[in-house]
């Protein structure tokens, strides 16, 4: 059985701390860079979905 050592392990009070001493410019960096590459995911999938739609014969006109 395993044993954890008391000193190493991080309470979730001491976690929470830590996660609100960094600088708020980076949480925000962060923020940013998850929605930015959420938008290109979103725009990959779509491009993905508009050539499968052009290779089966739909056209917009």
């Amino acid at each position: 059985m395993a044993t954890i050592d008391s000193k190493s392990a991080l309470t979730s009070e001491e976690s929470v701390t830590q996660n609100q001493s960094s600088p708020w410019y980076r949480r925000v960096l962060w923020l940013i860079a998850i929605w930015f590459g959420s938008v290109i995911a979103l725009g990959a999938v779509a491009s993905l979905f508009r050539l499968m739609m052009h290779m089966a014969g739909m056209t917009t006109h």
